[in-house]
């Protein structure tokens, strides 16, 4: 056997396998062997088919099979001894003369290289970092919507600014029916409110979507459409009406601290103000994390150069899936994922040049803290280490949880890793104005 490649450019290769008689003619007698053995065939006691018989029956359909594992086998082992970087797998080009009456075969090969390119991180306008703060207002805000979440519900007639309007959104062009429950201080327009507040429980209101909320992400929870639709959506829905309530405030009292935190976790109003602003200081940084994360890999993907090898990874698209493309389709395809494609590239660079890797302690560790977290949540706030260990080997048992992890967890090492290596400016502001600046 022989296995041969022609670089065709810095990205693409042809790979050629040669394969002769003595490669495969063992094997190929071995199992014709076995399957003489084996034979039942009219006419013939087990075991004494002629070899001639045996092999006009079956001689084909067992050579195309052992050149092929011959080839895939030898195929892979020198692409790993080559310590190629391949990026899809490698393509077989069609043979319409290909001869299985031959004694002799050769199949190529197209391989897509990975490109070569350096990473810089030396940004000379920096990135903005958000340090996003509780404030008092925000913290205020969310005591009064938990108030309103655990306060009483009454029945009204009239409907004034305080109602909760509880109704159906619909337009069936737009495939659009969501039940939901809305304030007028998210609607915009006296015209608007107007319709709302001359309405009663039973009336249907036909209402226009451009303009009809102050901020485009009420919109998108009210119809229950995408973030893009919702920033560009006009045309009219009816809103059936089905309920208006009042809600009367939850007292501020220990029963409602206990409702929240668990009894006498909680004891007074401050106590509260400092927990949401803890726990609110969390998930902001969470929050401004992600945004510095996709800032990063959006400029990281726009200054750094390399070519692709396209045309071969849009011909590997057509087959690559559960369900062939067309060429079209594949060019659609690859337009689509280029830009995952190269950063991924980009990531997996900086993680080599930069020994950034994830050990299964470092995996264990980021997962004991996860179900710790959840725990807490119901309440369990002190597990044993047994149940503790019990749970995470649970958890990293199962090959998409442990996978989808690790992925978690290298991000979070290459954002701490980009904090200390690029160019940023840390911008303080509140959650309202962090919603504004990066949303708007």
């Amino acid at each position: 056997m022989n296995i041969t490649r022609e670089n065709i450019d810095a990205l693409n290769a042809v790979v050629t396998v040669s394969i002769e008689k003595n490669d495969y003619n063992d094997k190929v007698e071995k199992v014709l062997s076995d399957y003489r053995k084996q034979a039942n065939i009219p006419g013939f006691r087990k075991g004494h088919v002629p070899m001639g018989m045996v092999k006009k029956q079956y001689g084909k359909a067992i050579l195309v099979d052992e050149v092929n594992k011959l080839l895939q086998e030898n195929l892979n082992k020198y692409l790993v001894e080559e310590k190629l970087d391949l990026l899809g797998n490698p393509l077989p080009r069609t043979q319409e003369d290909l001869d299985w009456n031959a004694e002799n075969f050769s199949f190529e090969f197209e391989l897509g290289l990975a490109p070569e390119f350096e990473v810089s991180l030396k940004n000379k306008k920096a990135i903005t970092q958000y340090n996003i703060v509780a404030d008092e207002k925000t913290i205020n805000d969310q005591i009064e919507n938990i108030r309103k979440q655990y306060g009483k519900i009454s029945p009204v007639t009239d409907i004034t600014e305080e109602t909760e309007i509880t109704g159906v959104f619909k337009n069936e062009e737009e495939n659009i029916e969501n039940t939901t429950t809305i304030t007028l201080d998210k609607i915009k327009g006296k015209r608007n409110t107007d319709k709302f507040l001359k309405a009663k429980a039973g009336d249907t209101l036909t209402l226009k979507t451009k303009g009809l909320f102050n901020d485009d992400h009420d919109l998108m929870n009210a119809l229950k459409v995408s973030h893009d639709i919702a920033h560009n959506l006009e045309t009219e829905v009816t809103f059936e009406i089905s309920e208006t309530n009042n809600r009367e405030l939850a007292a501020m009292d220990q029963e409602f601290f206990d409702k929240l935190f668990g009894k006498d976790v909680v004891t007074s109003e401050d106590e509260l103000k400092a927990r949401l602003k803890e726990d609110a200081a969390k998930q902001f940084a969470q929050q401004a994390d992600q945004k510095l994360l996709n800032d990063v890999t959006e400029h990281l993907v726009e200054t750094t150069a390399f070519d692709l090898p396209q045309t071969f990874l849009e011909k590997w698209m057509q087959t690559a899936g559960e369900n062939p493309l067309t060429e079209e389709q594949a060019k659609e395809e690859y337009a689509k994922s280029e830009k995952a494609l190269r950063y991924q590239l980009i990531e997996g660079k900086l993680l080599k040049d930069n020994d950034i890797k994830v050990e299964f302690e470092d995996l264990k560790a980021h997962t004991t803290e996860m179900v710790k977290m959840q725990m807490a949540q119901f309440g369990q706030t002190n597990p044993s280490d047994e149940e503790l260990e019990g749970i995470v080997a649970r958890v990293l048992s199962n090959q998409d949880e442990a996978r989808k992890l690790s992925e978690q967890l290298v991000s979070q090492k290459l954002l701490a890793f980009y904090k200390e290596n690029i160019n940023l400016k840390v911008k303080e502001l509140n959650y309202e104005d962090f919603i504004k600046e990066v949303y708007s």
